[in-house]
């Protein structure tokens, strides 16, 4: 044993015995579009001063990395919409190089990916999620208000060219693009990308009720599995999809259930808000401050403390519930807290 070999960092635990390897981090709430099942289409967005620099987000990645986290997720908003993001992307390479951090990865509605997706390859990052729900083009801009799906493919196009693992997302709403799941599946899997059905979250509250929207991902794949044999895979990325392998096309369909199956009992992530605000449950209230022992002192000890304290309060999970005039789950939108 070496003498002078540092002491091992205690892991992040929290009270259901789960390590936390996973932090997803906002880099912005803004975003170029303005989805129907995330924000409002008239929303007030963050004055800068309350959004940590990309120097700050560096070092409370830096700070979950020294504390056991494998995975680092970075979400908005849109992120790639953050200027200068990138120099975060190369800042957060060193901990892939130094092998402390086992995958930087991004989540993107596609609109900018065209243009940074050779950048993202080089920075070390090999996977990127892509939000997708229609593949025609005028459905396109009424679930995303104003988006450009051209833009959108010439991205995934452009992604796919540099190197990187793609795997399409997509949000089940009822009446709007159930009638296409088996279409968005052929053409993902043709271009060899995996596709994940997500439900609608009842996160901030919105113009049009969600039940409206919602559509249980039990009927998606039963209307899949009309076309297609599905069997359930092994494989996992970290997140909460549970895949199945499809045997017509050899690639792999994944559903996030937060309603219809709770999949709360392995969860081993985290989220930080672009203000700093770290939420240990997507679907609960519960926040703790890390911009303030981030700005308060420039030794790491505070901003450490304040993660563990609230790890060790980390609920067992969420209880999501999607009914007709309901409340939704928390007032903020998905892109306050980061998707």
């Amino acid at each position: 044993m070496n003498a002078h070999a540092p002491p091992a960092v205690q892991p992040l635990v929290d009270p259901f015995g789960r390590a936390i390897r996973y932090v997803r981090v906002s880099v912005t709430d803004r975003c170029d579009y303005r989805c129907v099942y995330c924000m409002s289409e008239d929303m007030n967005f963050l004055p800068k001063r309350d959004v940590l620099s990309l120097e700050e987000l560096d070092r409370l990645c830096s700070a979950f990395i020294g504390l056991g986290a494998r995975k680092i997720r970075i979400t908005g908003g849109e992120p790639l919409v953050r200027r200068n993001v990138m120099s975060l992307f190369r800042a957060l390479s060193r901990h892939l190089i130094a092998g402390a951090l086992d995958e930087v990865t991004l989540t993107t509605n596609g609109s900018q990916l065209a243009r940074f997706a050779r950048e993202l390859a080089d920075c070390g990052v090999e996977r990127v999620n892509v939000s997708l729900d229609t593949l025609d083009p005028a459905k396109f801009r009424q679930v995303t208000r104003w988006g450009d799906l051209g833009a959108v493919l010439a991205g995934v196009d452009g992604a796919a060219a540099a190197g990187l693992r793609i795997k399409i997302n997509t949000v089940a709403l009822k009446g709007f693009n159930e009638d296409e799941a088996l279409g968005l599946v052929e053409w993902a899997h043709e271009r060899g990308f995996d596709i994940t059905f997500i439900e609608v979250m009842p996160l901030g509250a919105m113009e049009r009720d969600r039940a409206d929207q919602f559509l249980p991902l039990t009927e998606l794949r039963a209307r899949l599995e009309g076309s297609l044999s599905l069997k359930p895979s092994t494989y996992a990325t970290g997140g909460p999809a549970r895949y199945y392998a499809v045997k017509e096309t050899g690639g792999l369909v994944g559903f996030i259930t937060p309603l219809t199956h709770n999949f709360c009992e392995s969860c081993n992530r985290v989220r930080v808000t672009c203000t700093g605000a770290l939420y240990m449950c997507l679907g609960q209230e519960d926040v703790a401050d890390l911009r303030e022992p981030l700005r308060r002192s420039t030794s790491d000890a505070p901003l450490i403390g304040a993660i563990r304290a609230a790890i060790a309060r980390k609920p067992k999970g969420h209880d999501f519930v999607i009914a007709r005039s309901a409340p939704p789950a928390t007032e903020r939108h998905m892109n306050a807290t980061g998707g």
